[in-house]
């Protein structure tokens, strides 16, 4: 099995950051597809994509697709696809998924079919009737789309947005992959000075931080594919030595958060320690009314309060009237704000020179980008 076809997940509005970021990295034929993006590599290239990543939400095997309006069909489908070079005679196999906008919508029954279509062909190939699924487990993931069937093996285990430094947040946390593309669309180097007034968890700041020290957020978790028997244990070694070799030391970045609440500073500053970057990153606590952002080039990226989360849209309206008279313009200073409201920039007081809708969990919102150097 030298190449391996992938599926890597990721949120709406992600899908071109998370393509450019795979293709270098060395894989072949990355397309794009609402969601997700569809990838080949050999066994290194699936550890490096589960450890270097930042926008995937997780990588998975592509066993195969087909189409099926009957279950008979998915049955046929599924049993015709080679689980026998994944599976092995011990290995449990859970069955998950979803549908949408198809004739097969009761999940159970897909989950029930697609196991017993796993079975017969595992039964086949090992010559046994009962599967003890005592080894290490192989998550089946199935999704259905306009009769579209996917199925995939997860090789992630729990989502790669979960990079091991965030165990506790605090109320409305943004997700690190959507935080990650916010760094990356404000173009993070080596060298910048950040700032997020409104810091939370520290999930921005501890985001830029590993971005621009090259630091692979997959670093310091697990992975399901590590107990996998048909990956070579060697290849998980050589892809955490080729990030580790990676990684760049003492740059000039700095990350500078605040937060009105005490215990979102605390916890900004406990992240970045568990993250390892806490050398770059200071948070106190301060109001944005306050803030003044420095008199040299600077980037300002921020996740405000809104009304769909902890505050009424009155409050979060009045607070966008504060952020546009604090966040000057000119002196090479640029700000990177997300938000659901569709009259943010009304509220705000002026244009973004730039737009790019994403999606925050399940909550449609956009991100207003002004980087022009005007002077006001």
């Amino acid at each position: 099995m030298n190449k391996i076809n992938m599926i890597a997940p990721c949120l709406f509005g992600v899908e071109s950051i998370a393509a450019d970021e795979f293709r270098r990295m060395g894989f072949e034929n990355v397309v794009t597809e609402n969601g997700r993006v569809k990838l080949t590599g050999d066994f290194n290239m699936l550890a490096r994509a589960n450890i270097c990543s930042r926008f995937a939400e997780r990588i998975m095997i592509d066993v195969g697709e087909f189409t099926a309006v009957t279950f008979t069909e998915l049955f046929d489908g599924v049993k015709a696809l080679p689980w026998e070079d994944y599976i092995g005679r011990d290995d449990a196999f859970p069955v998950n998924g979803w549908s949408i906008d198809s004739q097969l919508f009761s999940i159970p029954d897909c989950q029930s079919i697609i196991k017993k279509a796993i079975v017969e062909r595992l039964k086949l190939k090992y010559r046994i009737s009962v599967f003890p699924e005592t080894g290490p487990q192989y998550k089946v993931r199935f999704s259905i789309h306009k009769n579209n069937v996917s199925m995939m093996i997860d090789t992630s285990g729990e989502g790669l947005h979960k990079r091991g430094y965030r165990r506790n947040s605090n109320d409305a946390p943004l997700k690190e992959t959507l935080a990650a593309a916010m760094c990356d669309l404000a173009r993070i180097y080596p060298d910048t000075k950040l700032f997020d007034p409104f810091c939370g968890s520290g999930t921005l700041l501890i985001e830029s931080a590993l971005m621009a020290t090259k630091t692979a957020p997959g670093l310091r978790r697990y992975f399901a594919a590590e107990r996998f028997g048909f990956i070579p244990e060697n290849v998980w070694r050589e892809e955490r030595t080729r990030a580790q070799d990676l990684i760049i030391h003492n740059v000039d970045f700095r990350a500078v958060g605040f937060d009105n609440d005490e215990n979102a500073v605390r916890l900004t500053l406990e992240n970045a320690k568990k993250a390892g970057v806490s050398k770059y990153v200071t948070a106190s606590v301060a109001d944005v009314r306050d803030f003044t952002p420095p008199d040299d080039r600077c980037v300002c990226i921020t996740n405000p309060p809104y009304g769909e989360r902890l505050l009424d849209v009155k409050a979060a309206e009045e607070l966008y009237t504060v952020m546009g008279k604090r966040f000057k313009e000119g002196m090479g200073r640029k700000y990177y704000i997300i938000s659901p409201h569709d009259e943010f920039e009304k509220f705000f007081g002026r244009q973004a020179d730039k737009r790019r809708k994403l999606y925050n969990g399940m909550i449609k919102c956009q991100l207003f980008m002004y980087f022009k150097n005007k002077e006001r």
